[in-house]
């Protein structure tokens, strides 16, 4: 079992590709200024690495970063990698909200596609726009 908040056991192999999909949708969020940078591949690291139970090295870490890369770049729907998610209970939902904001707020700046990037997935998730307001408001005010 690879993430902490899965209740059920899946093959390895399939809890893998649940990741990808979770960190696709952080690449997404990413790359939708156009700007990918390392502090924001950081960020996913650190939001992998929380969740993973099995240990793994830095290795595998980058190697599944490398495969949601992939899966990012052939895809263009945020449903896909959103389906996964939106089966977690409310805390594994709010921590994905604030790793997608982390990485929006990274370069201390919200555009307008970010903006409607997150309120189409808070609306896919069934979070509520004042949480996930509360979320990137407590982002804002931890980097001053």
């Amino acid at each position: 079992m690879i993430l902490k908040i899965f209740d059920k056991k899946i093959d390895e192999k399939n809890n893998d590709q649940d990741l990808i999909k979770i960190i696709s949708l952080f690449i997404h969020a990413a790359k939708i200024d156009e700007d990918y940078t390392e502090k924001e591949k950081k960020i996913i690291i650190n939001f992998i690495k929380k969740f993973l139970t099995n240990k793994r090295d830095e290795n595998s870490i980058l190697k599944l970063i490398r495969e949601s890369e992939e899966k990012e770049k052939n895809s263009n729907q945020i449903l896909e990698y959103t389906k996964e998610v939106k089966k977690m209970d409310l805390n594994f939902k709010t921590a994905v909200i604030e790793t997608l904001w982390e990485i929006i707020l990274s370069d201390k700046k919200s555009v307008a596609y970010e903006s409607n990037l997150m309120r189409r997935i808070c609306g896919l998730l069934y979070v509520p726009d004042r949480l996930s307001g509360e979320i990137k408001s407590k982002i804002l005010n931890k980097k001053d």
